[in-house]
């Protein structure tokens, strides 16, 4: 019979997993989970458009809250403070930071589904009386914040008067300097509104209006109370920009595709193109459009606006033309694009100078697997990298007097910090008080750079993370780490998204507990071009990342220091499911699992995530191929034992998955056990349960990996 252990209650995970030392002495020395997993997650850095100001979002424990820093006048020195009191671990997120223009105020969101605002705000902590996005106002000098309203993506009015937001799919408005103004809606549209951006001389508001199978980009006039959408056509209009002077927008046109799925690789598709309209009168023409083959579906960078109004006419936009993700610049009257940042690499983070004269951005040139910041004028010219070494800056900001660049910085033994930038490359911590002297720094392992070949054959990339007694090949567990995504990329160091920065924890934990951890960048990822973003027979298709997870683990089982019996793991989302996979179809190579929030059959419905058009090539045969690249299909041959992990109010991966795949287990008797969040979102969201979650994963690796003692190898195998 197979052994079911369903830990639905906090308290009893806590209790179980005692011997983990959560808090306090840890177990058999080294450190605790709490403690590596205590300091700040540090995210969202904005620069102000006044006073060199900044700000961002950190998130102690659970404790969300935004905090800003302002120039001590020698050149670099920052002074950072809270101005957010919310004291709890609620899981509620803090989203959409904008500062006012003359940088004494900000607006921002706290609450709600950041991934799809429509739908009921998740309640992670079980509050009786729920849980709503609303938007706030905060002044700099850290006064009370104020409720302006329910909603979220709000933006600053030029002069700093009012402020705009989305309410319901509609855009609501507030006079916020007076002292009886109430909210009001703006207007009455059609569709979901959102992008709100205000014209420079502050006389209109522009938006996207989505329509679901199509978009417009709107454009209301507060002087004559008019609205007016911009040469409107079938496809989807989105990123609207202004042009300096407010005469003109220019925005992306992104072809309707009925047919698109997100597990297709977008290697090709009907072309994209830029267009310019005339903001008075709607009329608008393109002015630059992706040729067909490599490029022509649009890759979006990391930033707000994707395309950003350069000095002298120049608009700067991403394209994969040379199958990297890369910034061109072409004159708004039109003409040829000039690419801007050549090579064989991937920028992400990209950030237009207030005096629109200087692009900053952060990619993975000269370093892969790591990430650094450069600078690239507007109108072309060789980039110049303002940091470099080895650890990770990325998501830099320019400062208003267009010199001064933050960045968030992170390496292989400090999470993710604020940083200023001075002209000589030294980079200097906004708040290095907030990490406490109980973070073990100083006792976490260097990941290693490795490159291992997948069963097919494909190099691939990942970080080995090795205690500290490997050496004269003294055996140990292993555990490979599988990412979801897909498309992302793990680095050698702590990485700049909160879901793993926290994988990165646990990793580094794992490793104190005397693991070997190899944490795997399967295609589909990111960081490695186009080519490898969008492989062939990846998820639905086929599952051909499966190849990567399996040479990872025969890697593994290839060294003297691991002992090949006990390789076990473990991952979320995407590599929930590659968890499931492997665990189906190559029990004799992982022993044991933990899969959190994974897919275990493709054709249950999810939007977001599969759809097969009735109209497609075929229909049931792609079904069919869905089913046989999913875990389910494999059951017959799954024997290692299992934790399944997921909050029941995921709006990623339906809940469903789960319960399918216990039932499956259970009737395989295959031993699993249960980490049921009620309420809980896909990435669970209170600080609590990524505590929980991690401790018991721990302890299911204890169980089933280390019931031999490691023994000191005399073969590599």
């Amino acid at each position: 019979m197979p052994v079911v252990a369903r830990l639905v209650s906090l308290a009893f995970v806590l209790s179980s997993v005692s011997s983990f030392a959560i808090a306090g002495q840890p177990a058999g020395g080294g450190f605790t989970l709490q403690q590596v997993m205590s300091a700040p997650f540090n995210s969202d850095l904005i620069a102000a458009p006044a006073k060199n100001r900044l700000a961002w979002l950190s998130n102690v424990e659970g404790r969300r809250n935004v905090w800003v820093g302002s120039p001590t006048g020698d050149g670099i020195g920052y002074v950072a403070r809270q101005i957010t009191q919310y004291p709890n671990d609620d899981g509620q997120v803090i989203s959409d930071l904008e500062w006012s223009p003359d940088a004494e105020s900000i607006v921002y969101v706290r609450g709600g589904d950041t991934d799809d605002p429509e739908k009921l705000s998740p309640n992670p902590a079980l509050f009786p009386q729920g849980a709503e996005q609303d938007v706030w106002l905060v002044s700099f000098d850290g006064r009370a914040a104020r409720k302006l309203g329910e909603g979220r993506s709000p933006a600053f009015s030029t002069n700093g008067d009012a402020v705009a937001w989305v309410f319901n799919g509609q855009i609501w408005f507030q006079k916020i300097k007076d002292p009886i103004a109430k909210p009001v809606q703006l207007l009455h549209t059609l569709g979901n509104s959102a992008s709100l951006i205000w014209s420079p001389d502050g006389n209109e508001l522009a938006f996207v209006s989505d329509r679901r199978s199509h978009s417009f980009i709107g454009v209301y006039s507060f002087s004559a109370n008019t609205l007016n959408y911009l040469d409107p056509g079938t496809d989807h209009d989105r990123y609207p920009m202004w042009s300096p002077d407010s005469r003109e927008i220019a925005f992306l046109r992104i072809p309707y595709a009925k047919d698109e799925d997100f597990t297709q690789p977008r290697r090709t598709g009907q072309p994209w193109s830029i267009r310019v309209a005339d903001a008075a009168t709607g009329k608008g023409h393109e002015i630059w459009k992706a040729p067909e083959g490599r490029g022509s579906f649009f890759r979006e960078i990391v930033g707000r606006h994707q395309v950003l109004w350069g000095a002298d006419d120049h608009l700067v936009f991403p394209w994969e033309d040379d199958g990297w993700t890369h910034l061109y610049s072409v004159f708004a009257q039109g003409g040829t694009a000039t690419l801007l940042t050549p090579g064989n690499f991937e920028l992400e983070c990209v950030s237009l100078s207030s005096d629109r004269k200087t692009i900053v951005y952060s990619s993975n040139q000269n370093d892969i697997d790591l990430r650094h910041v450069w600078k690239v004028p507007v109108a072309g010219g060789t980039p110049t990298a303002l940091t470099r070494g080895t650890g990770i800056e990325t998501a830099p900001s320019i400062a208003s007097d267009n010199r001064t660049v933050a960045v968030l910085r992170s390496d292989a033994r400090t999470p993710l910090r604020p940083a200023v930038v001075s002209s000589s490359g030294e980079i200097r911590d906004l708040a290095p008080q907030n990490i406490s002297a109980s973070f073990p720094a100083a006792q976490l392992v260097v990941p290693q750079s490795v490159i291992f070949n997948a069963t097919d054959g494909m190099q691939i990339h990942g970080q080995l993370f090795l205690p500290a007694d490997t050496a004269n090949c003294v055996r140990h567990p292993a555990i490979v780490f599988v990412h979801g995504g897909s498309q992302r990329q793990m680095l050698l160091g702590w990485h700049y998204m909160d879901y793993y920065s926290n994988s990165y924890a646990l990793n580094q934990y794992l490793v104190s507990r005397g693991y070997i951890v190899l944490s795997i960048n399967y295609r589909g990822g990111i960081g490695y071009g186009l080519d490898f973003r969008e492989p062939a027979n990846y998820g639905p298709t086929g599952a051909s990342e499966l190849h990567d997870v399996e040479g990872g683990g025969f890697y593994l089982r290839s060294r003297c220091d691991v002992e090949p019996a006990h390789i076990g793991i473990w991952g979320g989302s995407w590599g929930g499911y590659l968890t499931a996979l492997a665990l189906a179809r190559a029990s004799s190579l992982f022993a044991a699992g933990v899969d959190m929030s994974g897919v275990h059959d493709w054709n249950i419905d999810h939007p977001d995530n599969f759809s097969i058009s009735d109209t497609a090539p075929d229909p049931d045969a792609r079904w069919r191929l869905a089913w046989k690249s999913s875990p389910l299909s494999s059951i017959k041959t799954w024997h290692s034992p299992v934790l399944l992990i997921q909050g029941d109010d995921d709006r990623d991966v339906p809940f469903l998955q789960t319960v399918q795949l216990a039932a499956a287990l259970r009737q395989q008797k295959v031993e699993f056990q249960e980490l049921i969040f009620p309420d809980g979102a896909h990435d669970f969201l209170l600080h609590r349960h990524w505590v929980a979650a991690y401790a018991a994963s721990a302890e299911f690796f204890d169980k089933h990996l280390k019931s031999a003692a490691p023994r000191a190898g005399a073969t590599t195998h």
